[in-house]
């Protein structure tokens, strides 16, 4: 199936953008074993560059809100590793803006509610590996991170409608939305599944 090329003559590039929580780079990380597929994670950029800086990832984006350099930097480095990957092999392409970069793309949106997305957060900074990796705000209580979360959305919202006029938010953009609120990680990724099964058919 990876190798069903796309109008510019490379392999197919899933997008993936969506909500804190919603289990975004989950079912990243299944697409890859399932398909056999390279990862590009946008995400994972920002976090070394914040790490860099001896910043967290709400710290750097909260810097940043208004100078576009550093979203530019790591959108261009993504958008222009996952073209070349593409070449060679179907990618997954993890990031909130990608499906603007990459317009040729299977652009899926995973969303949660906040609240939802918040606790399993939590929970997964309980882990101290998870808390060095994720490198996020830090915070002493559930209901502090769901502040922060809130407050991490609506920065994202204004950066990007500021910077690349679009709202990563609006599901029209998508040709696939899943809302994971009520959903396992599992029953997540085989609904994207069946859905990409169809589209590259």
């Amino acid at each position: 199936m990876q190798n069903t090329k796309i109008s510019n003559g490379v392999n197919p590039i899933i997008t993936i953008s969506g909500t804190p929580g919603s289990g975004k780079s989950t079912i990243a990380k299944a697409l890859v074993k399932k398909y056999g597929a390279k990862r590009v994670y946008a995400g994972g950029i920002w976090r070394q560059m914040a790490k860099d800086r001896g910043m967290t990832l709400i710290e750097l984006q909260k810097a940043m809100e208004n100078d576009s350099q550093v979203d530019i930097e790591v959108d261009k480095k993504a958008s222009q590793e996952t073209y070349k990957l593409a070449k060679d092999s179907m990618v997954i392409a993890e990031g909130r803006v990608l499906y603007n970069f990459i317009p040729e793309s299977i652009k899926l949106f995973i969303k949660v509610d906040v609240e939802e997305g918040a606790r399993r957060i939590w929970l997964s900074l309980q882990k101290e590996e998870n808390k060095i990796k994720r490198n996020e705000a830090n915070v002493n209580s559930l209901a502090e991170l769901i502040e922060k979360t809130k407050q991490r959305k609506a920065n994202n919202i204004a950066r990007y409608t500021k910077f690349y006029n679009t709202d990563h938010t609006d599901e029209s953009h998508y040709d696939f939305v899943l809302d994971t609120t009520n959903i396992n990680a599992e029953q997540a990724t085989q609904k994207v599944v069946d859905f990409i099964d169809k589209k590259l058919k």
